[in-house]
């Protein structure tokens, strides 16, 4: 038995075929329909070159497992979650490594509702099921109990319906949007969208290539963010937007070609979605929340911190009801979409905010960028990050008003703050510095802060 390091903590995610392959998602496939005691599971994947046969597989053993397989095909993370939940699925799988390089795949898991299935919550015994093989025998195909029937099913239609349902499209005005899938999946959706909506849209690297000739796309990495910039600015375009692999993450570049950090997206979507209610919870990651908060209260909502990590905000989402959830990582959660992230309402709802109020994005976005101003996420190799963190925090612990250590170290200080988390997977320390209306102070403490790691 090859050793299970692709099992993760919200997902399968592994080099092919070292970590990941096709006899690995077979017995994944027993495991999950034997943990779910699936009778149907939807099952979709990306666009990656090595997706299909690890799809073939994870079918063959769900389906000797006993369920009913429905395969949506080539998709994005979100259309899985649709699917389960809107046709009332035991469970759903999604092939996919997201923004991973092109060698690497995995698997994200929900069950009956489109309620995640991370470590937790499901994860860790599939894993244990997998390692112990004791599944038995299929039995012949037709047999009572037997081995189950793979169904394609196609959601287009259905999906693209509860996308414009967040829009009213007559009020909608032209606009030119820049739209770059990275030559991930996105372009699909755009293309069912574009005959409904008023959009001139721009399209760059639209076609599905599993190859990635364009670079991994994840628009996180600066370097992946220069073509849709330019591109904005030679089109005049009024807003720009691109995404990762599987397009449950999008991401926004105004009018003038400025990359928005996706902190102060969270800010607009959780101030359109409370507009005109009382009472509503919004949930956010302790990264990087001020802006949040204040917008919040704003608004007459309350605002709710959780652990980083998709999981975590959907657990506690459902917990609290929560109109929306958001996460500077570009990942936003919505209630009326099963509590489950997506990477097309953010979008739909902020050109719907820009047609309503006639203005442009940056004008959206900047005087919240000025009042809480940020340093966007900072990546730091360091040999023990436990150590750091502990160093750090001995080292402000008198000068700070309060600290937090739901996820990582939150520490905050009369105008400032600052969140230092270990990554999950490698070495790395993840930094997020903000203020209270000084861009000055935030750039010095981010800079100290650095220091001091790289010191330590």
């Amino acid at each position: 038995m090859q050793p299970l390091t692709c099992f993760k903590a919200y997902d399968i995610r592994g080099k092919v075929p070292d970590e990941l392959n096709p006899q690995l998602a077979y017995k994944i496939g027993r495991a999950t329909a034997l943990f779910l005691n699936a009778r149907k599971i939807v099952v979709g994947h990306d666009i990656r070159l090595s997706s299909p046969m690890i799809t073939e597989a994870l079918i063959d053993g769900l389906t000797d497992g006993g369920a009913d397989v429905f395969n949506i095909g080539q998709c994005g993370t979100e259309e899985v979650y649709f699917a389960t939940f809107s046709r009332e699925f035991c469970g759903g799988i999604c092939v996919t490594a997201s923004h991973n390089p092109k060698a690497y795949n995995g698997m994200k898991f929900v069950r009956e509702g489109a309620a995640p299935i991370s470590g937790d919550t499901g994860l860790n015994a599939i894993k244990e099921l997998v390692q112990a093989e004791s599944f038995s025998p299929p039995a012949p195909k037709g047999k009572e109990q037997g081995k189950g029937q793979v169904m394609p099913l196609d959601i287009s239609v259905d999906y693209t319906r509860h996308l414009l349902g967040y829009i009213d499209i007559a009020k909608l005005k032209k606009l030119k949007i820049v739209v770059n899938a990275g030559n991930g999946g996105a372009g699909a959706i755009i293309d069912r969208l574009a005959p409904h909506l008023p959009f001139e849209f721009i399209p760059l690297n639209h076609e599905p290539d599993g190859n990635f000739p364009n670079g991994v796309p994840n628009p996180l990495l600066p370097e992946n963010r220069t073509e849709t910039v330019a591109a904005i600015k030679l089109h005049n375009a009024d807003l720009g937007i691109a995404w990762d692999g599987d397009f449950d993450r999008c991401f926004f570049f105004d009018e003038q070609g400025e990359f928005i950090e996706g902190y102060y997206i969270v800010g607009l979507l959780a101030a359109m979605l409370l507009d005109g209610k009382q009472d509503e919870t919004v949930i956010h990651d302790p990264r990087l929340y001020w802006n949040t908060l204040d917008i919040v209260r704003q608004q007459g909502g309350k605002a709710l911190v959780s652990k980083t990590g998709h999981a975590f905000i959907k657990e506690a989402m459902r917990e609290q009801n929560a109109i929306y959830g958001g996460e500077m990582s570009a990942h936003h959660y919505f209630r009326d979409f099963a509590y489950c992230d997506n990477g097309n309402i953010p979008w739909l709802l902020i050109t719907a905010l820009m047609s309503r109020t006639g203005q442009s994005l940056s004008s959206l976005i900047n005087e919240r960028k000025a009042l809480y101003p940020c340093s966007g996420e900072i990546n730091s190799q360091v040999k023990d990050p436990q150590q750091v963190i502990r160093a750090i925090a001995g080292k402000y612990q008198a000068q700070a008003k309060d600290s937090d250590i739901t996820d990582g170290l939150s520490m905050s200080f009369q105008n400032w703050r600052f969140n230092l988390r270990m990554s999950n997977t490698e070495p790395v320390l993840r930094l997020n510095v903000e203020a209270k209306n000084d861009q000055r102070l935030m750039q010095e403490k981010t800079k100290e802060l650095l220091m001091l790691i790289k010191s330590i």
